[in-house]
Parts: structure tokens; sequence; C-alpha cells
């Protein structure tokens, strides 16, 4: 395929790979392929992707490569060309692959799975795969429940993957060598401690359609116990990890400091399915950060957990970082900062380089729901750590709620309005803030106190959500939700059996893609879907009794059902369970207190010796300004201007350079372009002035960039301007471009070009966001030599493939596949010269 086919459709750079870490590898004996039924950059975001990639790639003959669910667009070329879905890293099609490992992150991703699969020729169901096809395998925390799937998918991982997926990894590699079937492998990896093979289970059904018996199939096998970690600390985590180049949803280095949380909160499945703790010591999260800064170039770190003000020694850890990197400008984010948890010190440090973004939590607007989900939590705390913030310098914080918990009421909802009004008020007691208030429909999820508990219907979370609009519009306040539709899909998937893979199929028939993503969900079609099906979604919506048997009881995640019980009668009654960090034992069924056991750090931990040197402070007014001329080619020419904006950030980062900053809330370093570049168009002089703290000469920054940027950028030279030299843009006089038309396109060239020379006049108009430009292609147009099919030309104002269709009368569609090529800049001669030179792109 022509590689300019990928700037017909939106963000190529989605599909061209070779960012920086990335670890192809040629003729390994394994083929792994890490597949995430998203877009590539919410894929690009989950870090347990990139620990698994790591991982893999850090054995020997194994290559780990990465797939993302093309965005429709993408998806309908590959259909359109024939193209199967193919890796990133080789570009090696999935049904070539040995193993297909899908994250299962949301159940919304479903149909997703089975447009990777159909796009790459692999049969849907597991069953219609013989031995010529990878396996095709599961995990991640939709896996605790993966019953809707349980048809499509080989086996599934249950729990943390960090040591089981090498051991899977192993199985399938001595499959392969030895030759054996595909049945000898699934007996194989149902003996690997946390891999659940759904064809080893039967499930049979009531005349009610609730489940009768979910019966093992293989002697020995009756539950699949989840996989532990024992020690974090321990653990492998990568701290050279792929570094996109389009923006993701988190671009940022994430460092796991803790798994698992002791609050016990009964709405909340993650703290039943990552217990126990287990906290990374301060001196290895240091290290660890210190590592991936200096690999990736990230201006921001966020320390990851279910409850990151929870962590033993946060506060000191927290100063100890900004020690070491505040100077730089590099930002600490805490994500899952836990009411009550947060403290004036905290705060503080967090403000040191920029302000983060603020949210807290409450879940429920009232004390006496917050005591039945057992959140733990006082209004008192609330409005202390809100008035912390805001007189700290915040100016907005989000608070999110959740709405269709057990036993909600009315005043429960007027609770939410009423305690996002006293937050709003502590924000004008401290000087001014604002406040966003976000709710979500509750899915009562397995493995969960609540997992018996009804989901509310899609006509109460909209009267719900309306009710609660309404009421924040009086206190000049407003709401954002997720959309009910959602809501009522992920309740279905999450609390589903094995039947709903006939209406999944059915769904993807029907054109359902990208469900989570709310403007896509295609409600009609999932109606028609389980209609044809003979299903009523409702029925994965009601109560469960006590004693049913649920579709997911065969997979065990450590806590006892006993104890779930216990846990949904103390919520009835209004009684709290202790944290067992600091108290007694909840008896939950977690630990066995040898391997698994809660692992947690020192409070009075300080770091010991000094902490690295650091730069002095320069002068305000110390500064040198760079200029610097460099390529951008190949892959590199689908990147947008803004891309390119992150990519310099992040190279000027690994190269250690002493880059200057902004001024304010939100410092940003002190770079500029000459012109934005069109996505496609290849480059051979493009210009960059950075301010640096004097230092570096120009040769050792035109080297220590080159060694931190990708393939097909590079700074061809490199000179320091003196004071009051006028900026590139003024600078800039005409471009010389080389155009190499297609064959069909290139017909009749030089008399073409010879009739558009004549002509006195060809004016243009462009409209673009609402702003008309208007300009003569004949008069910008400066130089003009035809060699074969290739058009090369100097000009002014326009776009060089507007000059193509003015000159060959052709439509931009019909010269799709030119090749556009930036030669040269030339710059006004009456003022100071930059870096110039004539470049052919040889």
């Amino acid at each position: 395929m022509s590689h300019n086919k990928l700037l017909a459709i939106e963000k190529p750079v989605r599909y061209t790979g070779d960012e920086i870490g990335t670890r192809p590898k040629e003729g390994a004996e394994l083929r792994f392929v890490l597949a995430f039924p998203d877009v590539y950059e919410v894929g690009m975001s989950h870090l347990g992707f990139q620990i698994l990639y790591d991982i893999l790639n850090g054995e020997e003959g194994i290559a780990a490569e990465r797939v993302y669910t093309p965005w429709p667009d993408r998806e309908a070329q590959l259909r359109s060309l024939g193209e199967p879905l193919a890796t990133l890293e080789s570009h090696t099609p999935l049904a070539r692959a040995d193993i297909i490992g899908f994250t299962l992150q949301y159940e919304l991703s479903y149909t997703n799975i089975l447009t990777m699969l159909d796009l790459a020729g692999i049969p849907f169901r597991a069953a219609d795969r013989g031995n010529e096809f990878p396996m095709v395998i599961a995990g991640g925390p939709c896996a605790c429940n993966p019953e809707p799937l349980a048809d499509f998918l080989d086996a599934v991982l249950l729990g943390d993957g960090e040591e089981a997926v090498v051991e899977i990894a192993a199985a399938c590699r001595e499959r392969k060598r030895n030759g054996e079937t595909k049945q000898w492998l699934l007996e194989r990896l149902a003996d690997i401690a946390g891999v659940y093979v759904p064809s080893f289970f039967e499930t049979r059904y009531n005349g009610d359609d609730t489940i009768d018996a979910i019966t093992p199939l293989r002697p020995g096998y009756d539950r699949v116990r989840r996989r532990f970690l024992s020690n974090l600390d321990t653990a492998p985590y990568p701290t050279a990890p792929v570094v996109p180049f389009l923006k993701t949803i988190h671009d940022r280095v994430s460092i796991e400091i803790g798994r698992g949380c002791t609050r016990g909160c009964r709405f909340c499945q993650a703290g039943y399915l990552y217990r126990p703790v287990r906290e990374r010591s301060p001196e290895t999260i240091l290290r660890l950060v210190e590592e991936t800064l200096r690999n990736t170039g990230y201006d921001e770190v966020s320390l990851l957990s279910l409850s990151t003000g929870d962590y033993g020694c946060l506060t000191p850890l927290l100063r100890e970082l900004m020690v070491r990197y505040a100077h730089e400008k590099i930002a600490v984010a805490l994500p899952s900062l836990r009411v009550g948890s947060l403290s004036q010190e905290l705060v503080e440090e967090i403000r040191k380089v920029r302000k983060t973004g603020f949210t807290l939590a409450p879940e429920a607007g009232s004390e006496r729901l917050r005591q039945i989900i057992n959140k733990g939590i006082s209004e008192e705390d609330l409005l202390r750590n809100a008035f912390e913030a805001f007189s700290s310098g915040w100016r907005v914080i989000k608070l999110y709620f959740m709405i269709g918990l057990p036993g909600e009421t009315d005043e429960d909802l007027l609770g939410i309005a009423d305690l996002a009004r006293k937050v709003k008020l502590e924000g004008k007691r401290a000087g001014g803030g604002e406040v966003n208030v976000s709710v979500s429909t509750f899915v009562p999820k397995p493995h969960t106190p609540f997992q018996w508990e009804p989901q509310i219907t899609t006509e109460e979370t909209v009267a719900k959500q309306r009710f609660l609009r309404d009421e924040l519009k009086k206190r000049k306040l407003t709401l954002k939700w997720h959309d009910a539709p959602l809501s009522f899909m992920e309740g279905v998937f999450a609390r589903g059996d094995r039947r709903l893979g006939a209406v999944l199929a059915k769904a993807w028939k029907l054109g359902c893609r990208f469900d989570g993503w709310g403007d896509r969900l295609n409600s009609t079609a999932w109606r028609e879907a389980f209609s044809a099906c003979g299903m009523d979604p409702a029925f994965y919506h009601r109560r469960r009794g006590l004693d049913e048997v649920l579709p997911w009881d065969h997979l065990d995640f450590g806590v006892t059902r006993s104890f779930l019980r216990q846990e949904l009668e103390k919520a009835w009654a209004g009684e709290a369970t202790g944290d067992c960090r600091t108290g007694r034992c909840t008896g939950c069924g977690i630990c066995d207190f040898d391997r698994i056991a809660m692992r947690t750090t020192d409070p009075a931990w300080q770091k010991s010796g000094t902490s690295p040197t650091m730069a002095p402070p320069a002068a305000a007014d110390a500064k040198v300004t760079m200029r610097l001329r460099y390529t951008k080619t190949d892959a590199m020419r689908y990147l947008s201007h803004l891309e390119m904006i992150g990519l310099f950030t992040r190279a000027v980062g690994r190269a250690r350079l002493p880059i200057r900053f902004s001024q304010g809330f939100h410092p940003h370093p002190k770079f500029s372009f000459a012109t934005a570049l069109s996505v496609g168009v290849e480059s051979w002089a493009e210009y960059l002035d950075m301010e640096l703290v004097p230092g570096p000469t120009p040769e050792e920054v035109q080297h220590r960039l080159n060694a931190a940027l990708p393939q097909g950028m590079r700074i061809i030279e490199a000179v320091v301007v003196p004071p009051g030299t006028q900026s590139l843009s003024v600078l800039m006089d005409k471009v010389r471009y080389r155009i190499t038309l297609p064959e069909k396109a290139a017909s009749n060239l030089s008399a073409r070009a010879e009739a558009f020379l004549t002509r006195d006049s060809f004016p243009l108009r462009r409209e673009k966001k609402g702003r008309v430009q208007e300009y003569d292609l004949r008069h910008e147009l400066a130089g003009l030599t035809v060699d074969g099919p290739t058009l090369e030309l100097t000009i002014g104002r326009g776009k060089p493939l507007e000059y193509a269709a003015a000159i060959t009368g052709l439509s931009p569609e019909e010269l799709a596949d030119a090749r556009i090529e930036k030669l040269d800049v030339l710059f006004k001669k009456s003022l100071i010269s930059p870096i110039q030179g004539t470049c052919n792109g040889q």
C-alpha cells in the first residue's frame, strides 16, 4: 500500500509504528501480539499493556508486538484494499502470529475484538479455529467475568500477569517446537495457575434462564483461582516504555506505587480484585522515576494506585521527588487521592511545578449512603480538602459521584447538590474557585458485595440525571454525566453469561463498533441483536438470589462468597468495615499470610544519603537562542504540528538539555517553529528556535538531540543566533518544493507547466475555520522547472498541492499519491541570515 493512503484517514500516525521505545525483533521464535480493543490513544495509555510488552520482549526468542482497533475510516480502508490487520512493529498479519492476547479493560470494547479478528481473517469462535490459527487469549479487569466472550477465547488469564504471561509464552513455544496440537496446548495452559480455559466448562440453564450449574469437563479443574503477584517491589517494570507520537489519554510517566486497596468500599470492584495491598518501596519508586524520565523525556510523573493517598510514606516520597525534579519543571500528579488523605503539606508539594488535575470523589451525597457503601469519609474532610486546594491556587475542583447506589433516595440526590454547593462556598472563602460535578450510574459488578443487587433502569437513570441537573442549576452549578445507554450496556456485559456471545456476534454484524464511545453506541442495532437472539437485556440487571448460581462462580478471585454476603448484610445495617491496613484483619479470605500478604511501606521513611546533584539555577535573564535546521522524512511526515511540539518537548527531556521555560502555573519549554508543515509533506529544511540556559555548544545540542530523536528526524545544523535576531517567521521569504507526480498525473507535464507560466493570474480562495484567505498562485510563484514526472517550484504563500492542481488541472484526489518534499527555505537577504543551505533530499 502507498503510504500516502494514510493521508486519507484521520490521525495516520496511529498506524505508522516506529515510536521511541519500540523493540522490533526479526527472526523471533514466538510472535506474541498484544491486542488492545480500542483506538491507539486509549491503548497506549494503559500501563498493563506496557508492562507485558517490556516483560515479553525481555525474553530471548520472543517478540511482543502491538495492535489496536483501527478507527472506522481505517477499517474501511483495509477492507477496500483487501489488506489484513497487522502489527505495528513488523507489520506481521495477525493470522501469522503464534498468540494474540487481548486486554479486557472495558465491557463496551467487546465488539472491537470481533472487528480485529475479522480484519485478521481469524474465525470468531474458538471451536472453529484449528491448529493453523494463533491462540486467542485475554486478561485484564473484565476477565473477572469473561463469560460473554467464552465462545471466542481459547483461554483467559485471571489476576496479575507479570509472571503468568511468561509461562503462557513458554507453553506456546513448547507446542511450536514439538508440533503439538491446539488441544495439547489448552491442557498445558490449564495447568498454569490463573489460566481459565472456557471450553473446559459447560453451563446449564433452568427454564427461567437462570443458571442451573457450571460443570467442569476436566477432572480436578473445578474452580480457577486468580494469579497473585506476591511482591510488587521486585516485579519487572518498564523504564523505557514506548513513547507515542500522538497525544494519548495519559501522556506522562506512570509509576505504579501500590497495587490493591484495603478500604473496602462495597461498590468498588477493583478494591476486591486487586487485594491484597502491595506497595513498592520508595527507593524502588525513585529509581524507576529517574530511569523512566531519562528514557522518555516526559515532564510529568503520575503516582498510580487505587488510593494513592494511602501509600505509607507518600509525603516524604513526594517531597523527595520535588527536591529532585522541580528545577526541571517536572510535575507530579496524584490521580486517585481519597478524601481525607490529603494534607496541606501534600497540596503545597504538588503545586510547586504546575497544578495538575484535582478530583475528589465523595461518591454519595449523604452520610447515610456513604455508610451503606462503606466509603468512610466525612463531609468535614471533603470541605477541608477543598479549602486547602482552593487556598493553594487551584481554581477548579471536580467532584465525582454515583447515582443508582443501593438504598439511594431523592434526599441523597439533593445531598449531592448541597454538598457541591458547600464545596463551591469553600472556594469563595479561599478567594475564588469553581466546582465541576460529574456523575456515573452505578453498575453492580461481579466479586463485590453488591453483585446480587439490581441495576437501575435507563428510565430511572435519565430521571435522576434530570433531577440532579435541575437542582445543581438552582445552585449555579453544572453537571456532567455518563450516558444512560452506555451504563445499561455495561451492566449487561459485566453481569452476563455465555449466551451473550450470540448477541455480540449479531450486533457486530449489524455494524456495532466502538460502543464505549457515546456518539457511536448504536442502541437500535443492539436492540435488534437481542431480539434476534430471543433475549431481554434487562434480565441481567435484575436482583440475583443469594443462593443463585452466578455466571462467574467458578472463577475464584480470593475474596470468599461468605465474606461478600456478610458485607452485604452490614451494608443494609449501616455498619462499617474497618481498614485492615490500620486495624484488625477483616477475614476476606485473600491472604495466606505467607506468600500472599499485605506488604506496606514504613510511614517514617526518610531518604538516606543525598539527593542527585541539581544544576544551579541560572540568572533570570541568562539565555542563549539556538537555531536548528532538521529533517522530517519517512513516517515522521505524518506528524501534525501539535504532535511535533510534543515530540520535541520529550526529545529535549531525553537529551537533558537545559531548556528555559515560560512563566505561570503551566510552564512550557521555550521553543518556536518556523512554520507548521502540512501533514504528509517530507522536509529537508525545517527550522526551530529554542531558548537554553547557557552551557552546551551547538555541536553538543545537535549530537544530544539526534540521539533522542526518532528515525526520520535529524538535526542537520545548529547555531547560536545573537540577541535581537528576528523570528524565523519574519525572516522567511520563499520555500522550494519538489513534487513527484503519479504516472497518470504526469502526462504532458512540461506543456502544462509552460501554459501555467503564460497566465497573468490564477486566484485562489480558501476557507478554513470560518476565515477566508485569498491570494494569487501565479503571482506567488517565483520559479518552476519540470524534470520528467517532477515539478520543482519556489513559492511564497500557498500549499504545494494547490500549485500542482493548478498546473495539471487535476483534482487533489487525483494527485493523492504525489510525493511532496520541502527542499529549502529562502530567507530575506536584508535581514540577519539564519542557517541556510540547499538540500536535494539525497
